[in-house]
């Protein structure tokens, strides 16, 4: 009788250890790996989950490695994995579906991104940082007739920085051409998709060239000074320029020194729709998680608006979802917030995310862009000779790599073609 009863109460508290240990989540992420981050990310950002959850943050390498490791096992012991897009491409198979989960917030096409071509939501969004336009209020006064500041396209683009130009006397449009400007960036994941829906494909086509001759036309009202410009804050606060693109982060002095001053919009459209760049982070379960149903509340819970601000005031990284900022928040963050939502929620929005799957070969992609401004705008050879010669150095890097296309280029079985 005693040995039946201690099997019993072994029995019970195997099963009360087995739960408490399913409840916990461990949370494996790329992302806020500073220590400070870390940690406000633990203290501010979890402490509110109905539930126990450890966050855990690693370099992309060890936490690809140990996430294959324990798919390959069968078994193991993440519950959520955090990371950028780019690092769930090549665990599509082995993360659960995540359709259940109401992402009825977030901008649909982000939550398209999460799908990873395939019919299930692989994962989901959870914070992002890009690039916004900024502009002088001064500015203001010369946009063209009818334009919307948070609508526009980018003849109305051209149009307004050729009104300030011949009211000024001055070119007053900034760009980061300097040697540390991401002006590769702008071409990449802005000016091309929104003209060609495309990063790499289209990249010498008809409407690439119409691209080009846009961006031609707008050179001529921008302050020749930007071949040394590199962060667009200095030449708004210096008054170098009045209208700018650039990172985020490469604006906040000049909204949080002069709030008054400047104000943050959504990138210029094309005849292809909003092209912008995300660094998109997104929420994952794998199919070896020990408690799915945890694992879902712990991403819903990361979802909400309390915890999309909590988790900017810990990381830097936008909202994914619509939220109204508390009055404390920087105005840098005031400001680039309401653009970055204007923009990922916009009807005509077209995501073009960072590079993936180019490795050692990434600072040659983004010479290829480089390479191409420079030829076509600063030595002014012809556009399409340009195009079809750089064309073949991008297709011979791209086979070389063997990188797939990514969005917002159609999805490709091997490396991505250049027509």
């Amino acid at each position: 009788m005693k040995s039946k009863l201690k099997l019993a109460l072994i029995a019970s508290a195997s099963i009360l250890v087995s739960t408490s240990v399913a409840a916990e989540v461990l949370f494996w992420s790329t992302q806020a790996r500073p220590i400070e981050e870390t940690q406000a990310v633990r203290e501010q950002v979890l402490s509110g989950f109905d539930g126990a959850v450890t966050f855990e943050p690693a370099e992309e390498g060890p936490w690809q490695t140990r996430v294959q490791a324990e798919l390959q096992a069968g078994s193991g012991t993440i519950g959520v994995l955090g990371a950028l897009h780019g690092d769930f491409t090549p665990l599509s198979d082995g993360l659960t579906d995540l359709s259940a989960v109401d992402v009825s917030a977030v901008a649909p096409g982000f939550v398209s991104l999460g799908r990873l071509e395939t019919d299930e939501q692989k994962y989901i969004p959870w914070m992002q940082a890009t690039y916004v336009m900024a502009a002088h209020r001064d500015a203001l006064e010369h946009l063209p007739e009818g334009a919307d500041l948070n609508a526009l396209t980018y003849d109305q683009l051209i149009e307004w920085a050729a009104n300030m130009h011949e009211a000024t006397g001055q070119p007053r449009f900034g760009f980061p051409a300097g040697p540390q400007g991401l002006k590769h960036r702008f071409f990449q994941g802005y000016l091309l998709p929104s003209y060609t829906g495309s990063m790499v494909t289209e990249f010498r086509s008809e409407a690439a060239e119409a691209a080009w001759e846009a961006f031609l036309r707008l050179w001529e009202h921008t302050n020749p000074a930007s071949t040394n410009f590199s962060f667009m804050q200095e030449q708004l606060i210096s008054g170098d320029a009045w209208v700018v693109f650039d990172h985020t982060a490469r604006l906040a002095d000049a909204f949080n020194q002069q709030p008054d001053d400047f104000v943050a919009f959504p990138p210029p459209a094309g005849p292809e729709g909003r092209g912008f760049m995300p660094v998109l982070a997104g929420l994952a379960v794998p199919k070896t998680a020990r408690d799915k149903d945890a694992s879902m509340a712990l991403v819903s819970y990361l979802l909400e608006p309390e915890t999309q601000i909590a988790t900017l005031r810990a990381t830097n990284f936008f909202p994914v979802i619509e939220v109204d900022l508390p009055d404390d928040m920087p105005a840098s963050v005031q400001a680039a917030g309401a653009a970055i939502a204007a923009t990922s929620g916009a009807d005509d929005a077209l995501p073009a995310l960072l590079p993936v799957g180019l490795g050692a070969l990434g600072g040659q992609f983004n010479q290829i862009y480089n390479d191409t401004f420079e030829r076509i705008v600063l030595a002014g050879q012809p556009v399409r000779a340009v195009l079809d010669d750089q064309a073949e150095t991008l297709r011979r890097l791209i086979e070389e790599a063997g990188a797939p296309c990514w969005a917002p280029d159609a999805p490709s079985e091997g490396a991505c073609p250049v027509n």
